[in-house]
């Protein structure tokens, strides 16, 4: 257990250090409520909706860019404060009335719970937006790649149902997931931690206060942007082997920060090191433990082995490491030649055109996709199996109930219709649509059907799981192979099922998670309806409007070839979301991975992924006196490639370095420090580098005013996207 100056210093509202247990977790939540303090009032509504929006237009912006930043709710959990206490200070406190009530612009000082209700406002910014932004995803490669004609009211019905139908999951699913004791969702604690944070006094003797501290770096690192957002974008990615060795394929290959496998390559810029796996200062350095172990073992061991020594899936044909897919002579695939004008395989077309090809890294990457989520459903199955079968018996019978839900029982209560209503209209929405547009969506009446049917059959079992481990079992492959083998030669039907049959879930677990955050922090429930529906509707209609007006309004967005070489609108991650609507849908599972096909061994890595846990397990069970054996955790090692490409191994190298100094050096031997600054400097770098990314465009960027000189080019390894098997011909590259 803890000492008494610890659980007193947590008990004060300080944010939580990395290692902390559940028994300590506890003490983090307030116990007591006041159920007079007002919760949507005038400034929650304009702060919420304002943060939600702002968040929501950032997070599109940057998810299009070289460097795709993602903003957490963090930012706005700050920046809120001294606004919300500005206004209780100005704003007049007379009451009016309307429709027979009455209401005050200012019913007294700016609360805590009021804070809590304008972040999941904000929240729904960050859910919609950030992370991979999977119904833009799609609507950009419908638009951007395939260059379909696609109707707005169309995106925008894809993009709201998903949502609306993952909150009626959510509602459906609020009895297990979020009023019992043991589903505790780990992940809100940190914020939990924050509120009570900003809310105490501080004064001058206790040093400088976060709000200062705040603005200082929002300041400094809002100018610092400048350089490697537009001045010198070679910070960026420093590769400083490629200036050693600049006639050698292989030395830059080895060295290059954003073609290969960036040995030595550092980054000097926050929106690089934050680009995929999200702010390194906020992940304990025990996780950060396991995906560097596994990231050494993947980039600098396994993909060597494949790439020089083995030749595997002939990958010297083929750069290093490239998003992009190939032909068999080592040349970029044109997919439009083997699209029908319905966007489906021209099988004749196919086959006397080439076979599709991965780059080694990525294809060993898809690989590790295999692993992870059967090592996922292992792990969680050996070491939380038997607890969480005990929770959902627990939670199914409503029992054990703790202080916070009966606090909560005090609030009138949503009623299930509500959700009800939400999740049978947006399904029925979704049908019409696929009736009206059914040559731009593919994906029949039946698919959807069937999407949404596996998305109930997955969310309580998933939720379970983060709730009680904080790790959520992705399952993107498998709803991907089953549509790919049902409906192959079809890729928008494979995008959409996956968003409906799996996206739909992630953004469930995302309002569950909110919905328990307003559950610690007592906010009436039917007050935490009316802020989650109103922030999906406002969150759904700007991404939707901001990615469209970016797709018609920026030049040769998201195509390399044609982009100015310095330009940052490459589109990494829905680059990636159009290979895998190509490999999974268009060209489909059976030619790649079924018998005969190139990359058919890959599917082993599904029984080995499977096994890996059962080892770690039994040595627990055999050395329990050990605790850092269960420490080791497959699934999470296996993140350490996750994600690439897009993301380099800069990217994951410089975050690893990142998050190991502030999360075990400066945590260390700075404690203090760190549990009052920590998560604050992590919310200023966000904010100066998002709005510094916004100016940059607007003022230069979108009118056209580039620097050419020497330091604008990111990289300097021109020869390490160069295959190196002989005869193979690419521009740019010697012939061996």
């Amino acid at each position: 257990m803890a000492s008494k100056a610890d659980a007193d210093h947590k008990q004060n509202g300080h944010p939580l250090p990395p290692e902390c247990t559940v028994e300590e977790v506890a003490l983090v939540v307030p116990e007591t409520d006041d159920p007079s303090l007002p919760v949507l009032t005038f400034r929650a509504w304009t702060l919420g909706v304002a943060s939600c929006t702002v968040l929501i237009f950032l997070n599109t912006f940057f998810i299009y860019r070289t460097q795709p930043l993602t903003i957490s709710a963090i930012l706005m959990q700050i920046a809120v404060l001294p606004i919300g206490k500005f206004m209780a200070a100005t704003l007049p406190t007379k009451e009016y009335r309307l429709l027979g009530r009455s209401f005050s612009l200012n019913p007294g000082p700016f609360n805590m719970k009021e804070h809590v209700i304008i972040t999941v406002f904000a929240n729904c910014g960050v859910s919609m937006g950030g992370g991979d932004a999977y119904s833009i995803g799609a609507i950009t490669v419908m638009k951007a790649y395939y260059r379909q004609s696609l109707n707005f009211l169309c995106g925008l019905i894809i993009v709201l149902t998903t949502q609306i139908v993952g909150y009626g999951w959510a509602g459906m699913l609020r009895r297990y997931l979020v009023d019992p004791v043991e589903m505790w969702w780990p992940a809100n604690l940190a914020q939990v931690s924050l509120f009570r944070a900003l809310h105490e006094k501080e004064t001058k003797a206790q040093g400088m206060t976060r709000m200062r501290f705040f603005m200082i770096f929002l300041v400094a690192s809002f100018a610092y942007y400048a350089f490697p957002g537009y001045l010198f974008p070679i910070l960026t990615f420093f590769s400083w082997v490629c200036w050693v060795f600049p006639n050698s394929i292989t030395a830059q290959q080895i060295g290059s920060g954003y073609h290969g496998l960036g040995v030595g390559a550092f980054t000097l810029d926050w929106a690089g090191i934050s680009a995929y796996h999200g702010s390194p200062l906020v992940t304990p350095w025990t996780s950060i433990i396991n995906v560097g172990a596994g990231f050494i073992m993947f980039v600098y061991i396994i993909v060597p082995l494949c790439y020089w020594k083995f030749n595997t899936f002939d990958a010297q044909k083929f750069p290093i490491f490239s998003n992009q897919l190939f032909t068999s002579t080592g040349h970029k695939y044109d997919t439009t030649r083997i699209l029908t004008p319905q966007f489906d395989l021209n099988i004749a077309a196919y086959q006397s055109y080439s076979k599709l090809y991965l780059s080694p890294l990525f294809a060993l990457s898809i690989g590790s996709g295999f692993a992870r989520f059967t090592a996922t459903l292992t792990h969680v199955a050996l070491f939380h199996g038997g607890d969480i079968w005990k929770q959902s018996r627990s939670a199914a019978h409503n029992v054990k109930l703790d202080i916070h839900s009966k606090l909560m029982k005090t609030y009138k209560q949503v009623p299930q219709w509500w959700y009800l209503v939400l999740l049978i209209g947006s399904i029925a929405l979704s049908l019409i649509m696929c009736f009206v547009w059914q040559e731009d969506v593919q994906l029949p009446w039946w698919g959807f059907l069937f999407a949404f049917f596996l998305a109930w059959i997955v969310t309580l079992p998933i939720g379970v799981i983060q709730a009680t481990t904080n790790q959520q079992p992705g399952y993107d492959i498998i709803a991907q192979f089953i549509i790919g083998y049902v409906l192959p030669g079809k890729p928008i039907a494979n995008l959409l099922f996956k968003i409906y049959g799996r996206i739909s879930t992630i953004h469930a677990l995302s309002f569950l998670s909110d919905l328990k955050l307003g559950h610690y922090m007592k906010i009436p429930p039917r007050s935490m309806f009316t802020a989650q529906l109103v922030g999906t509707l406002v969150a759904g209609t700007v991404n939707l409007a901001t990615s469209w007006w970016m797709l018609e309004n920026v030049e040769n967005i998201c195509d390399i070839e044609g982009l100015h070489p310095e330009s940052p609108w490459t589109c990494p991650k829905f680059r990636v979301t159009f290979d895998a609507s190509v490999i999974w849908g268009l060209i489909g599972p059976q030619r790649l991975f079924g018998p005969g096909g190139l990359y058919r061994n890959l599917v082993w890595l599904f029984l080995v992924g499977a096994f890996l846990p059962v080892p770690v397990w039994i040595l627990s069970k055999i050395f329990p006196e050990k605790k850092w054996i269960p420490l080791i955790n497959i699934p999470v090692i296996s993140y350490g490639f996750a994600g690439m490409p897009p993301a380099t191994p800069t990217n994951i190298a410089s975050w690893l370095v990142t998050g190991m100094i502030f999360n075990y050096f400066v945590f260390k031997y700075r404690k203090q420090w760190w549990q009052k600054y920590n998560y604050v400097l992590s919310a200023a770098l966000d904010a100066g580098t998002a709005f510094m990314g916004v100016v940059l465009f607007f003022a230069l960027q979108n009118e056209g005013v580039n620097l050419k000189w020497w330091g604008s080019k990111p990289d300097h390894c021109p020869l390490a996207t160069c295959p190196i098997a002989k005869g193979i011909n690419v521009t740019g590259c010697p012939i061996f």
